[in-house]
């Protein structure tokens, strides 16, 4: 199932130039070349849908945080609010800055499909005191991982080098998150 998401996002940023607006003006030279910006199409899109995978990633804090029992759990989940409302912040940042068509592009994008499921969230809502680290680690783990993924195809197609770092960035992080992941396990009620 995991390797189906991992193609529907991969094929989503190769193949989706409707979500994105046309290619950027070439980029300007001398001064006011940092200021601009050299997102393509395909960064847009890759900004557009891990901004909505991260904004699905903080609601699964947000609703569990307060109920998680496991040490180690508690603190990676705090550690990953802190990294991903930054990044989820840059990335609204950028978007905005590409002009308003990007900034609609990331609005308009639709998760469905490659997310988490309204019943998995309403799963971890609704699970008992004792069993959220579970349920929370059986979502968070392939969210995370499909994070990755998306990151890693991003590296090779996107053209803007701060867009890449992100992703580079992304890929470590949510890669090292699935690995602690694992090594934590949940009593099982």
């Amino acid at each position: 199932m995991r390797r189906l998401r991992t193609v529907v996002l991969l094929t989503a940023l190769l193949l989706v130039p409707a979500c994105a607006p046309a290619p950027p003006a070439p980029a300007p030279t001398g001064p006011a070349a940092s200021a601009g910006t050299g997102l393509n199409g395909l960064d847009v899109v890759f900004l557009a849908t891990l901004a909505a995978h991260t904004e699905q990633t903080l609601e699964m804090v947000r609703i569990s945080r307060d109920r998680i029992t496991d040490r180690k759990l508690r603190t990676l989940v705090a550690a990953i609010e802190v990294t991903e409302t930054d990044e989820l912040a840059t990335m609204r940042g950028w978007l905005r800055d590409a002009g308003p068509e990007a900034a609609e592009a990331a609005r308009r994008h639709d998760h469905d499909g490659h997310g988490i499921a309204a019943e998995d969230m309403a799963r971890l809502r609704t699970a008992p005191d004792g069993e959220v680290d579970r349920v929370l680690l059986d979502l968070l783990a392939p969210h995370q991982e499909a994070a990755a993924d998306l990151a890693r195809a991003q590296q090779t197609v996107g053209a803007d080098p701060r867009v890449r770092d992100l992703a580079g960035r992304v890929e470590r992080s949510r890669t090292a998150e699935v690995s602690l992941m694992a090594g934590l396990t949940p009593a099982r009620p």
